[in-house]
């Protein structure tokens, strides 16, 4: 909606920035419970006033505004596979992190980004939600196959600009080395495969594969709170909590390497193990890696966790239309979006 051009009345004002009955032009300065900071209005345009003389014409033409903030996860990598008289798999990397909710951080150390300043009914946000990669696949005589790194996610929308956090990437095994990714795959020991980076402001580095046979261990996928193995040998990187929902939830856990079978990060990543878990889904976890715990068995990586995107506005904002029927829930004066598939908000 926008304020007639010419003709405005009160009830104009009203219905573009709400507010209550009797209707007062004292209630719409800039920056008060009704009309956002930095409205612009009149012929020609100027500033909303924030105190002091105001008038309706003022008003003429202008659109409300209110800041979107967002969490944009990507979908975790798979964990490498063991097979017999080989090793364990690493650990699957965690999905990029790119956050602009609160000042938090986005992963791999970087800052919080800037929130999407939208116009009522003038804007599209798309939402694309990436999958989780999948684990590779134990073969006799200590062949693996297969497997992927996760799958993008991303808001965008005419006028905006488009963030995408990368996938995180596969975790190595005796066959491959670990994929870059939102946070990297874990390493191999067995022949030394390494790990997958991570990318800058969305996740950490996979761990190392360290020594050999019996002695050796894989290494931990990436996480978006810090690298694989940091919190021990194999140990799958830790993820980063948000209360962009209203509580605090880890997301972006790494997956754990899988001989000797080593923990997930916090955040979805899953246990490396001869049955490795899978990353949590919408966590963007990376999934386990594979164990042969006597190098006789096979055992197969473990899935990463698909990806999720949360949007939160001002509920006095809030349009009800989406599509890809996202979660809608409350914290205080906001709502709050959850996607899992792919949708969209109108503004």
């Amino acid at each position: 909606m926008t304020v007639p051009s010419t003709n405005v009345g009160l009830s104009d004002i009203q219905s573009e920035f709400g507010g209550s009955n009797p209707i007062s032009i004292s209630e719409y300065y800039a920056g008060g419970s009704n009309v956002p900071s930095g409205t612009t209005g009149g012929v020609p345009p100027g500033s909303i006033p924030s105190s002091g003389q105001i008038s309706i014409g003022q008003f003429r033409g202008a659109v409300s505004s209110y800041d979107i903030e967002y969490l944009v996860i990507a979908g975790g990598g798979g964990g490498g596979a063991g097979s017999p008289n080989s090793t364990g798999g690493g650990g699957g990397g965690a999905g990029g992190y790119r956050n602009a909710y609160a000042s938090e951080p986005s992963g791999g150390g970087g800052s919080t980004l800037t929130p999407y300043s939208v116009s009522a009914g003038q804007t599209t946000i798309n939402v694309t939600i990436g999958g989780g990669g999948t684990g590779r696949t134990s073969q006799p005589a200590g062949q693996t196959s297969g497997g992927s790194s996760g799958s993008n996610s991303s808001v965008s929308g005419s006028g905006l600009t488009t963030y995408t956090s990368t996938g995180g990437g596969r975790g190595a095994d005796l066959n491959v080395a670990g994929s870059p990714g939102g946070s990297g795959g874990g390493g191999d020991m067995y022949q030394g495969r390494p790990a997958g980076s991570g990318t800058s402001n969305q996740g950490f580095a996979g761990g190392a594969g360290t020594g050999s046979g019996p002695s050796g261990s894989n290494g931990g996928g990436g996480g978006a709170g810090e690298a694989g193995n940091t919190d021990g040998q194999g140990h799958g990187g830790d993820g980063l909590s948000s209360s962009i929902t209203g509580s605090s939830v880890a997301r972006g856990g790494g997956g754990g390497g899988g001989r000797p079978p080593q923990p997930g990060g916090s955040g979805g990543g899953g246990n490396g193990a001869l049955s490795a878990q899978n990353g949590t889904a919408n966590t963007g976890g990376g999934g386990g890696g594979g164990s042969t715990p006597d190098n006789s068995q096979l055992s197969n990586g473990a899935n990463g966790g698909s990806g999720v995107v949360i949007l939160r506005m001002p509920t006095s904002n809030y349009s009800g239309t989406t599509t890809g029927s996202p979660t809608v829930t409350t914290s205080g004066g906001d709502t709050i979006l959850t996607f899992t598939g792919n949708g969209s908000y109108d503004t």
